[in-house]
Parts: structure tokens; C-alpha cells; sequence
């Protein structure tokens, strides 16, 4: 049987394997096969050889239903049985005896039919077919002891096994057509004492089986086909969550805690995920695997929508929540496939000022603590690496400044068992250094110290230490300061564990082995010769991809109303470029299909992130944008039109509750700036007008004419956090039909010009400066970087978020500024120069009253009090 299922196979174009099993196998071993089998994506179809004792219900049904071609599961056998047989595998040994029986002529219609010595799924898919047949259907086993009135009685004799010898032919009647089903398919027996005599018509048994095995092999294809449609692009069968928004809005806590999310597996197979692409964490979360990108490369990208701001108040202005209400809208109520992709937020401002950033009202990601906190553990994976760099630089200078060349390379190269050999990474360093030799006793005196000295300039160590929370006390130390360090000691400082340069790396990589080589690019610090010390020239690449290897894949976790969300890289959007990851939006863009949207975010304004997104992300990535969202309020708008200062944790002056025309109309000039700065990229801009409850009809009115008159090609108030996607609808009906437009995206600038031209027409075009002003010591940073090869990188300004220019107090639109160039830094690994506007602080510090004095945990029912 197996070479007849072979030759098939082969005729049809279809593999088979055969797993072997030992013959004293346990039920538990061939389940756990089974099981095996039935996540592996590369097979679509499984029939079982097994002896006729390990045919119990719990191994039939370990079967996936949908790979089950011998239909002997209870799912398919009760499709068969309730009358969906369209819907299951059929049994093909029973429906290889019905097509016997018509292929000879025989008219099942009324017929009286006895089944016997059959038993299991065989029995009962025989007895379902033939009463569809119109026929009386009795069963039998040989030793019951009405057997020989049933045989007389009988039309048709159908053998589901081996006549005994025991029972004569001649209980049945001449002209009986006959047929004979024994051979045990299933477990490759032949029955033997198989009737020799034709009767009204006997059907040989291998009549059967080679028909059933082609039947066997016609499911198997029907297997293949269904999962080939299942990988095209369709509409998802997604099964939203109800809202039910209540008044006045409760806090965001309240509102996550109220809804029950969908089981995070039930999400990922509702938009197209197969089971071994993820990997569960919890009931919400699920990390989803790279190989998803393989597996749709054929498949049509969505469209892209990117959500930018105009310059906001210290109080944000929504940029989260329009994003989440636009996907919640978009799919939830247009039925359009659509993703949201996030950032992860750091705890740093969790526990510190700014709460969380899971959106807000109806429109957030949920649960909101898990999204807030911890997730999957990527900014612990990208500490831990960070932290693991730093300690092997000032090691390293430890070890040089402490040790002969010789000692110091037998210690690099030790002998192992008698045997001395260079590590993968020591062997491209010695590629790197010209050295073209493999063999470690063979370098020259003068080969071994240059392999073994790195002579790291202190001064120049650019690399710091990081850690997640907010504390302003490490923002300068002293480090080295035991008795074992020897007297080495440095000033240092402690980084927020988002503002590393592993998170930007992770948010603009787009593979493992991408990742690897830009961890491997990073700039530590120069030597004394002035060229640059790397991760790669440390040794440590291979251990920071180890720590990042799962911290690469997509986080998968949902919104209010059961829409798919990304939450993926959390990059500082001043000295990086303040996106989600790459890896994310191109996943996503492939799941959603090609009519439908990936919504994404840039941090800050539209000045800062929204230019970072395309000019470095977009330049990355290669991903082209359809629509730019840009989120606007009449609170921000009012302070830009000359309205009190705004600070967080100060009530708002009466300006911003009551109506004010005349702000709302003098504070569209930064609305009118952004969208313009928008233009320059050739995409075309809707703005979405976030809804107060204080905000006036006569104040959205003007906003959204305004916008138009501006060049939005829309302007749509939203109002997502009352109500949910419901509230953003109209928003999501400009966007689509914004996106239908043909994009005209282009960069700024080229990457070829000199660095300082490429931040003068950042400066100039987007902020509207007059020039730029150099220090003497950016200046001497651009000579270095340009010397060192990295002058045809991407620019990341390093600038405040509250005004267009370098001074957060001037609101709406500067004019004729200076933009004052401090400093330059470079993340080599990421891809940009980064030049520092003023002073950044890259670790932020606590306020009087921290939000953690409002978190609590209630350890009865261990849930999280607090959260914003």
C-alpha cells in the first residue's frame, strides 16, 4: 500500500513521507507525533498505519481535523453525519465502496445493506453514506448470533473484515451482490479467507483499497488547496469586541479592565498567523516569528499611513489615540483589514510624569498594564546587551593597560586541550586589520599586538550604560573606583534604556542577520590613532545578537474593539529616530493584504518624527507611505495662537476651556507649517481634529477649514476617545480615499551631500531657520565622522519637541533663527549622525510626585491600581 500511496503521490505531484515508528510504541508516543505533525506547516494531510488496539479515540483525535484524510476524527465524522460532508474529510474507504457499487450498477436506492465485521469511523461513514443512498443500512459483527437471518436478508453484504472460516456462504443468498472492504487500510493488514465466489457480483478487496488510496490522495490535494487559498490575500474573519462607552468617559484603567481581549491565538489565526509562527506570552500577547515574512513574500503590501502631530503642548495631543481609533474604525466598523504599530513604551515615565502610552478612553491597546509593563521583556533583553558592551570596553582597557602583548593574547587566544584556535569574530578581526592568517602561533610580534590592542581613548568612550527608570542621580558618576580596578577610574554616565542604540538598531533592522551586522557596526569610541573602535572589534557581537534574537520579533496584542496591534522598539525620538520597528510595518503590510492599512506613529511633531520617519525609516526600510495623518487640537492650537503656558499637572487657564476664536484661527499657522513640511515629501496630508469636550462646534468648524485651505486633502474631527472606532469613521473614510491617490513620496535631501549641507536643509526647509551655527567641536565631530567613512549617513536632529525652533518658548512659527548646532554624535550601527540642538538629557529624572505614588497592586485579586 505505501508504494501504491508513492506512485500516486508522484502521478499527482504531491510528497510523501513515511515516519516509521517502533512497533512497541506507546499511545502517548504516537500522539505526541501526531502532534508534531500537526504543526508543521509543510504537511497537509495525515493518515495513520497503525495496528488495530491503538486506534483509541484519544489518538484519532489528536488528529488536526483539517489534515485528517481518512476522515476518522469525531469533528469530520459529525460534519458527515449533521450533512456538511462539503465541509470534512470523508472516509475513503467508504466512499470508495459507494462508487464500487454505482460504478457496477447497482441502484442503492431501497436496498437493504449489511455491514460486517466493520467498526470505528469505518462503520459509521458507511452507514451515513448509504442512508444518503435512500438504502436500509443494518450493522453486524461476525459473532452475533442474528447473523445468518441478517446475511439472507440482505441486497448487498458489504465485509468490513475477514469472513471467518466458521460462518458458510451459503447463509447468504445467490444473487447477493457482495463486497469485500477487509483489507485494514489503516494498518496495512490484508484480511485473509477473502470469498472466492462471485455471487450477484463480488467486489475484491484490492478493487477497493486502490481506489480508496486514490480517493486518500484526492482529500490530500483537497488538503493543499484549501491551505494555498488560506495564504492569499482575504478579507479577515475577524471577530470584533463590542463597546459599550459610557458617560462621563471612566479612566483608562477602567475602561481596558472592562473588556475581555480575545485569546492572543485566536487573534493571530483570525488575521492569517499559523500556529508555529507564534509564540505565545500569557493569554494577550504573542511574539510573532520572522519566517511569516517568507512565507507572504509573494503577497501584495497594504497601504501605509503614517500618524504625525502638529508641535504639541507639554500634554501631548493624541498621536496614540488617533492611531488606535483610526485601526479600531478602519476594521471594526468599515470591516477593512488593518493593523496598528506602536512603540513600546518605556517605565521610565510610566513610574515617572507622563503615565502610560497605550492610547486613551475607547481607544487604547489592552490589557494596558501588560503593554505599559515589562511586555516581552525587549528593553530588559536590550539592557542587559547594552550594559554587556559597556562592561567589555572598560574591561578591555583594564586588561591593556595592565598586561604585556603576550600575555594579553594568550589570554584572548587561550589553549584548549592542547589546542590554540581564533573564534569566528577574532578571525574577522584579523581580516579587518590585513592580517591573512588562521593559524594563532604564526602571527609576528608585531601582528600580536596589533590583534591584541584595541588602545582605546578613554576620552572618546561614547557608549554608556543604561537602565529603564528615571533617575536624574546617574546622570554623571564615577566609575572604576574599587581597589581590584587598579586605579583605572572615569567619569560615566547612566543613559535611559530606550535612548541605546540597540533599540534604534532593533527598530530599523530587518532581518537577524541585519541586526547582527549593524550590532557589530557600532561605534564605541575611537582609538588613540583616531580610527573607530567597534562591538565587532570587541568580540561581542555574537553574545548582544544572542540577547536580542527574540527581542526581534513583533510583539502581537489587540485594542478595545479586538483589532490587531504591533507593539514593537521604542527608540527616543530626539537622538533617534522615535518610530516602531521596520520589521513590524512589513509583517503587518503583508497580513493586512493590498487593500488594506498599517497605521503607524512618529514621535513628537510632525518637525521631528514625521522627518525622521522619511528620511532615515522610509530610507531603511524601503517602504514607501500613502497618507500622513497629522493630529491636531484646539488646546495646542490656542497655545500656539498666543494662549497662557500649558504645563503638566497645572489646571489649563480659562482660555482653553471657553471659546476663543481668535487663538484657534491665530494658532493654525503651526497646523498650516506642518502640513506644509508634509508636502515637502510629496504625501498627502489628512488632518484629524482630536475632539474636547471643552472644543466648540464653532472652533472644529474653523480648524477644519482652515486645515483645507492649507493643502490638507481632508480635515475630520474625531472623537475615538468618547466613543471608540465609531468616533473616527469619518476619518477613516478620508483616509482610504486619501490613499487612493498616487503617491509622489520623495526624500529631502540626498545622503551624499556633506553632513552639514544635510542639516542646513533640515533646519531651513523644515523648521524654517535662517542658517545653522556650528560649535567648534561639532565641527571637529563632522570632520571626524566624514574621515572615518560616515558621511553619507541619514541626519537625526536632536531638537526640542515644543517649538519648531530651538527654543521650546516660542510657539506657532519662528522666524529668522539661528539653529544652534552643539555637538554631533553618531549611531553607526542604527545608520545616522545625530546632531545635538542645545543640550539633550538622554536620562530622565522624577518629579516631586512620580505617578508610582498613585500605582498599587490589590494582592487579593492581583490587579494593577493606577495606571493612567
Amino acid at each position: 500500500m505505501q508504494e501504491i500511496n508513492q506512485n500516486l503521490a508522484e502521478e499527482t505531484g504531491l510528497n510523501i513521507t513515511h515516519i516509521c515508528l517502533p512497533p512497541d510504541s506507546s499511545e502517548a508516543e504516537i500522539i505526541d507525533e501526531i502532534l508534531k505533525i500537526n504543526e508543521d506547516t509543510r504537511v497537509h494531510g495525515l493518515a495513520l498505519q497503525i495496528s488495530e488496539n491503538l486506534f483509541s479515540n484519544k489518538v484519532l483525535n489528536a488528529l488536526k481535523p483539517e489534515k485528517d484524510v481518512d476522515g476518522v476524527t469525531d469533528i469530520n465524522l459529525g460534519k458527515l453525519v449533521r450533512g456538511d460532508a462539503h465541509e470534512c474529510f470523508v472516509s475513503p474507504v467508504a466512499k470508495a465502496v459507494i462508487e464500487l457499487l454505482e460504478k457496477s450498477g447497482v441502484n442503492l436506492d431501497g436496498k437493504k445493506i449489511l455491514v460486517v465485521g466493520a467498526y470505528g469511523s469505518l462503520e459509521a461513514a458507511l452507514q451515513c453514506l448509504f442512508q444518503r443512498k435512500g438504502s436500509m443500512t443494518m450493522s453486524s459483527q461476525w459473532k452475533t448470533s442474528q447473523l445468518q437471518r441478517k446475511l439472507h436478508e440482505a441486497d448487498i453484504v458489504v465485509l468490513g473484515s475477514p469472513k471467518p472460516e466458521e460462518i458458510p456462504l451459503t447463509w447468504m443468498q445467490p444473487g447477493t451482490t457482495v463486497l469485500n472492504c477487509s483489507h485494514d487500510f489503516l494498518s496495512g493488514k490484508v484480511g485473509c479467507g477473502s470469498p472466492r465466489i462471485h455471487f450477484g457480483g463480488l467486489i475484491e478487496e484490492d478493487d477497493v483499497s486502490l481506489l480508496a488510496a486514490a480517493l486518500r490522495i484526492q482529500n490530500m490535494v483537497s488538503s493543499g488547496r484549501r491551505w494555498l487559498r488560506e495564504q492569499q490575500h482575504r478579507r479577515w474573519r475577524l471577530h470584533c469586541l463590542k463597546l459599550q462607552p459610557l458617560s462621563p468617559v471612566p479612566s483608562d484603567i477602567e475602561i481596558s479592565r472592562g473588556q475581555t481581549p480575545k485569546a492572543v491565538d485566536v487573534l493571530a489565526k483570525e488575521i492569517g498567523l499559523l500556529a508555529d509562527e507564534i509564540e505565545i506570552y500569557g493569554k494577550s500577547k504573542a511574539k510573532v516569528r520572522l519566517s511569516v515574512l517568507e512565507r507572504l513574500k509573494n503577497q501584495a503590501d497594504g497601504k501605509y499611513v503614517l500618524v504625525a502631530g502638529i508641535t504639541p503642548t507639554p500634554l501631548g495631543e493624541g498621536k496614540s489615540t488617533v492611531t488606535i481609533g483610526l485601526v479600531q474604525a478602519l476594521t471594526a466598523h468599515l470591516n477593512v483589514n488593518s493593523f496598528a504599530c506602536l512603540r513600546q513604551p518605556s517605565q521610565g515615565p510610566t513610574f515617572g510624569v507622563k503615565g502610560g502610552a497605550a492610547g486613551g478612553g475607547y481607544a487604547q491597546v489592552i490589557p494596558m498594564e501588560e503593554f505599559n509593563l515589562h511586555l516581552t521583556g525587549d528593553i530588559h533583553a536590550i539592557t542587559a546587551a547594552n550594559n554587556l558592551l559597556a562592561a567589555a570596553i572598560d574591561t578591555r582597557i583594564l586588561h591593556e593597560n595592565t598586561q604585556t602583548d603576550k600575555a594579553l593574547y594568550n589570554r584572548l587566544v587561550p589553549l584548549v586541550n592542547g589546542v590554540r584556535e581564533f573564534s569566528e569574530i577574532q578571525l574577522a578581526r584579523l581580516k579587518k586589520l590585513g592580517i591573512n592568517k588562521t593559524d594563532p602561533s604564526t602571527l609576528t610580534e608585531e601582528e600580536v599586538s596589533k590583534f591584541a590592542r584595541l588602545d582605546i581613548n578613554p576620552s572618546t568612550i561614547t557608549w554608556q550604560r543604561v537602565l529603564d527608570t528615571n533617575d536624574r542621580f546617574l546622570r554623571k558618576i564615577t566609575i572604576g573606583q574599587g581597589n581590584t580596578e587598579k586605579g583605572y577610574s572615569r567619569q560615566a554616565q547612566f543613559d535611559i534604556a530606550v535612548a541605546s542604540e540597540i533599540m534604534a538598531v532593533l527598530a530599523l533592522t530587518d532581518s537577524l542577520a541585519d541586526m547582527k551586522a549593524r550590532l557589530g557596526r557600532m561605534v564605541v569610541a575611537s582609538d588613540k590613532s583616531g580610527q573607530p573602535v567597534t562591538a565587532d572589534d570587541l568580540g561581542v557581537t555574537g553574545a548582544l545578537t544572542v540577547l536580542m534574537k527574540d527581542a526581534i520579533k513583533p510583539n502581537l496584542m489587540q485594542t478595545l474593539e479586538g483589532t490587531p496591534v504591533f507593539v514593537h522598539a521604542g527608540p527616543f525620538a530626539n537622538i533617534a529616530h522615535g518610530n516602531s520597528s521596520v520589521l513590524a510595518d512589513k509583517i503587518a503590510l503583508k497580513l493586512v493584504g493590498e487593500e488594506g492599512f498599517v497605521v503607524t506613529e512618529a514621535g513628537f511633531g510632525a518637525d521631528i518624527g514625521m522627518e525622521k520617519f522619511f528620511n532615515i525609516k522610509c530610507r531603511a526600510s524601503g517602504l514607501v507611505p500613502n497618507v500622513v495623518v497629522l493630529v491636531a487640537t484646539v488646546r495646542a492650537l490656542k497655545m500656539h495662537g498666543g494662549g497662557p503656558s500649558v504645563t503638566a499637572g497645572v489646571p489649563l487657564k480659562k482660555e482653553y476651556t471657553e471659546e476663543n476664536i481668535q487663538l484657534v484661527a491665530d494658532g493654525c499657522c503651526n497646523l498650516q507649517k506642518q502640513i506644509q513640511i508634509a508636502q515637502l515629501f510629496g504625501v498627502p496630508v489628512v488632518v484629524a481634529l482630536n475632539v474636547f469636550k471643552t472644543d466648540t462646534r464653532a472652533e472644529v468648524d474653523l480648524v477644519c477649514e482652515l486645515a483645507k485651505r492649507a493643502g490638507a486633502f481632508d480635515a475630520v474631527p474625531c472623537y475615538h476617545w468618547s466613543v471608540g472606532g465609531k468616533g473616527s469613521v469619518d476619518l477613516a473614510r478620508a483616509v482610504r480615499e486619501a490613499a487612493s491617490k498616487r503617491s509622489r513620496f520623495q526624500f529631502l535631501y540626498d545622503v551624499q551631500l556633506p553632513v552639514v549641507d544635510k542639516i542646513r536643509t533640515i533646519a531651513q526647509a523644515v523648521y524654517g531657520a535662517k542658517d545653522i551655527e556650528l560649535s567648534p567641536e561639532a565641527q571637529a565631530k563632522i570632520d571626524r565622522y566624514t574621515q572615518q567613512g560616515f558621511g553619507n549617513l541619514p541626519i537625526c536632529m536632536a531638537k526640542t519637541h515644543l517649538s519648531l525652533s530651538h527654543q521650546p518658548d516660542r510657539k506657532g512659527v519662528p522666524r529668522d533663527f539661528i539653529l544652534p548646532i552643539s555637538d554631533v554624535r553618531a549611531s553607526i550601527g542604527a545608520g545616522f549622525i545625530y546632531p545635538l540642538v542645545g543640550t539633550m538629557s538622554t536620562m530622565p529624572g522624577l518629579p516631586t510626585r512620580p505617578c508610582f505614588y498613585d500605582i498599587d497592586l490589590d494582592t487579593k485579586t492581583e490587579q494593577v491600581k493606577g495606571l493612567f
